[in-house]
């Protein structure tokens, strides 16, 4: 991959693209496709069960008006659970990337084709090769944490869908405003993946038009600005129905495989 886009690969209007820009979104597109249709075998069945049954555990915990005796009942389950998962094998069971910035068109076509970074077997078409976002704080079906966010690519721009609960409550009955922004660099992290390159967030900044409801769907979308050699500028926008709740700038930039590939050797010394 080059440690540079052309400047011109993009036109500098929000949402506009040429042949090159329309090819990556093009690209982009059919791999969040794939994704969405990995195939729900039992172990992933079973993964995204545990984890859909902790997001409710969370979501009642900060929510609850129980006893203190029926507090202590449930502590105790609790870390009867907790002991369990603690005798079973660690380890992360996919290698990659579960962030969207990091997975632009390059390290797509890198990735399959040499199997340098995932050397994992499997085809560009294989929707097993992007099982890993599965397990993404945002947008993972497996991991607990995430609320979680569907997105999509549609015309040439990014769509996020999320509905926030209990646990992510910051002012009474609204978002807390770190997980509006943390949301907005998820989105526009996959939105930047359009320009056909990785990145990461060197820049966000993040306007709060009106309170972020909880218990709502929410609608994020994020448009491909324009690059300046390696600087990749999106804008995105946070809607609750017609009300704009905030709006969003992010600047990333692009970096090369290299330096990816040190992450991810590193990645097994933090991650037990």
């Amino acid at each position: 991959m080059s440690d540079s886009v052309p400047e011109d690969a993009v036109s500098s209007g929000a949402g506009s693209a040429d042949a090159a820009s329309l090819e990556a979104t093009s690209l982009e597109a059919s791999r969040l496709e794939r994704l969405h249709h990995l195939e729900l075998t039992p172990r992933r069945a079973a993964l995204r069960r545990l984890a859909a049954a902790n997001r409710t555990i969370i979501d009642r915990l900060v929510a609850t008006s129980a006893s203190i005796e029926q507090l202590n009942e449930a502590a105790e389950e609790m870390e009867h659970l907790s002991a369990l998962l603690e005798s079973l094998p660690g380890g992360q069971e996919y290698e990659g990337f579960h962030e969207a910035a990091n997975a632009g068109a390059a390290l797509s076509h890198t990735t399959a084709q040499s199997s340098n970074l995932l050397d994992n077997g499997l085809g560009a078409d294989d929707p097993e090769s992007y099982a890993f976002f599965d397990h993404s704080p945002f947008i993972g079906l497996a991991n607990p944490l995430s609320p979680p966010i569907d997105m999509a690519y549609v015309d040439g721009h990014v769509i996020g869908t999320v509905t926030f609960g209990a646990a992510y409550e910051g002012p009474p009955g609204c978002v807390h405003g770190g997980y509006v922004a943390a949301t907005f660099d998820e989105v526009l992290g996959a939105t930047q993946s359009l320009s056909g390159s990785q990145g990461m967030t060197a820049r966000l900044i993040v306007n709060y038009r009106s309170p972020t409801p909880l218990g709502t769907e929410l609608r994020f979308e994020g448009h491909l600005d324009r690059i300046e050699g390696r600087k990749i500028f999106t804008i995105g926008t946070l809607r609750a129905g017609d009300t704009l709740c905030a709006e969003a700038e992010g600047l990333f930039i692009s970096f090369e495989i290299g330096k990816f590939r040190a992450l991810l050797e590193g990645r097994s010394d933090r991650i037990s």
